[in-house]
């Protein structure tokens, strides 16, 4: 685990950066304490249109009116 000092990760940030992408462990510390482990984000998926096509279907009661003990549940304002 490599551990910085926050003045180190200001000044070394890209660098830094570029080892948590590649899989390293870096480490923020405050004098001695750790405080911040730097970790890359997931990347979002894009949204495709059509993509559940096939996969889920609605059936003719769909846009029917809820029932009156399902609409107790909901506050409508």
């Amino acid at each position: 685990m490599a551990q910085f000092s926050v003045h180190d990760a200001k000044t070394n940030l890209s660098k830094l950066i570029a080892a948590a992408l590649d899989g390293r462990d870096v480490v923020i510390a405050r004098g001695s304490q750790p405080v911040v482990r730097l970790v890359p984000v997931a990347p979002v998926g894009k949204r495709r249109f059509g993509a559940l096509k096939g996969k889920i279907a609605m059936d003719h009661r769909f846009n029917e009116p809820l029932p009156d003990d399902e609409l107790k549940g909901w506050d409508l304002g």
